[in-house]
């Protein structure tokens, strides 16, 4: 057996090319990509990466012992017809979010792992969000005392994507495809709330695109504000959190993302994903000394650490970063959350 993560992936899209693969190829001691699975391999949408064989036949993926653990990027609506092949095959499996459909296929799908003795997991990258990450060290610091309220927003302006879409479909909604990411951030800090409150909505009425949502967790006396919408022309803050002595506001996301979308890849780049100061946000508090207001430098945000605590699961045996009971609670509440549109 290879002390190395031998990884192959079920898609070759953007998922692939963008989230997963640059921070791979990070890690070249400890894992490597050894094989692709393209429907076409005509498409030339993304280059080729050195040494990985490309093939458009689903058994060299699934038949390959040297294969560790399949990684599903392929869309959501057939993530649960590829990922019980790979269980089949007795494969370790991560399938991209939305995870699946329904919770009921989920809970199938975590059933049928186990009874072939592998592992299935959820990949959440927004775990390693800079913004994210910095919220976690400036709650833990103790500046801002018990929490009252914590606000996550997730805007965009682009009114053109409800606007071209005529049909509702529950597992193409904004819920799912942009909540999947919040509310896992939730979900693995603060674990399964006492209860929710939903806002979901159509904006331009019944029978096109969910593109709005508000949802309220509560923990006791904390509530949880999970916001997006399309149309915000400006966005609000990433994340404002509020304590009994403080509050703490950041308005810039992870720059991660953004530089993936410039193909300024980690890989050559110290920099990558990195807030300028100018970018950081804001602790106010009152402690024993007064009043105070200062920057803080944000954490280096780094989506290949999902990689490593994968990595920590298939050789060393660790627990799973993602369980299947947090990935079911999300499926749940984004059922949830769509039942009554139309």
């Amino acid at each position: 057996m290879s002390d190395k993560l031998n990884i192959a992936f079920i898609g070759n899209g953007k998922s692939t090319n963008r989230y997963h693969a640059p921070f791979i190829l990070t890690r070249p001691d400890t894992m490597r990509i050894v094989k692709i699975y393209a429907r076409n391999l005509n498409k030339t949408d993304w280059a080729r990466i050195d040494g990985v064989e490309y093939t458009d036949h689903l058994e060299a993926v699934l038949e390959d012992p040297e294969i560790d653990v399949v990684v599903i990027t392929l869309p959501h609506h057939v993530h649960y017809t590829y990922t019980k092949m790979a269980l089949e095959a007795g494969k370790n499996c991560v399938c991209e979010k939305p995870f699946m459909p329904t919770k009921k296929e989920a809970e199938e799908l975590f059933s049928l792992a186990r009874d072939k003795g592998v592992m299935l997991q959820c990949y959440q990258n927004r775990r390693f969000d800079s913004d994210f990450l910095t919220v976690q060290k400036v709650i833990e610091s103790g500046k801002l005392g018990d929490l009252l309220e914590l606000e996550m927003h997730f805007d965009y302006y682009r009114p053109e994507i409800p606007e071209s879409i005529t049909q509702y479909h529950p597992e193409f909604s904004y819920l799912y495809g942009h909540g999947c990411h919040t509310l896992d951030q939730v979900i693995s800090y603060f674990g399964k709330p006492d209860r929710i409150h939903y806002d979901v909505r159509q904006l331009l009425g019944e029978g096109r695109m969910n593109d709005y949502f508000d949802l309220d967790l509560y923990y006791g006396i904390l509530k949880v504000s999970v916001k997006s919408s399309y149309f915000r022309i400006k966005s609000r803050p990433s994340f404002v959190v509020y304590g009994k002595k403080g509050m703490f506001e950041k308005y810039d996301k992870d720059r991660q993302e953004a530089d993936l979308k410039k193909f300024y890849l980690p890989m050559g780049h110290s920099d990558f994903g990195m807030d300028a100061p100018e970018n950081y946000g804001t602790l106010t508090y009152y402690d024993d000394n007064g009043y105070h207001e200062e920057k803080v430098p944000t954490v280096k945000g780094d989506y290949g650490y999902y990689y490593d605590a994968l990595y920590a699961t298939i050789k060393e045996g660790k627990p799973q970063l993602v369980t299947p009971e947090q990935t079911i609670l999300q499926m749940e509440i984004l059922e949830e959350g769509v039942k009554d549109l139309k």
